[in-house]
């Protein structure tokens, strides 16, 4: 990754890319508010490096909450490949349901 923009050149979209870091740092400091982590992520700041990217800086965070964020992650991501991965039932098709009446 990119260093930070600290001197900016000519030419580099650079207020895009800070725009872009701006509502994804927003997008996750609402989700910080909702689950009450927002006190231990005070130094959450969109930033830009040198090429005009968006960037996204947590700060400086206490153990724990990192270690809450992460698990949150996870199980985010375990709930979201649940919802993809999962087939809906199957319907028996009408020769199997068939074959269970001529069964009986």
């Amino acid at each position: 990754m990119a260093k930070r923009a600290e001197d900016l050149l000519p030419g580099v979209p650079y207020a895009r890319g800070w725009n872009r870091a701006r509502r994804s740092a927003g997008t996750l400091a609402d989700q910080l508010v909702l689950l009450g982590l927002d006190p231990d992520f005070p130094g959450l700041v969109a930033d830009v490096n040198i090429f005009g990217d968006g960037l996204v800086q947590l700060g400086t965070v206490r153990t724990e909450a990192a270690e809450l964020l992460a698990q949150l992650i996870t199980i985010g991501l375990e709930a979201e490949l649940r919802d993809t991965t999962a087939e809906p039932p199957r319907r028996p098709s009408a020769a199997a349901r068939t074959k269970r009446q001529t069964d009986k």
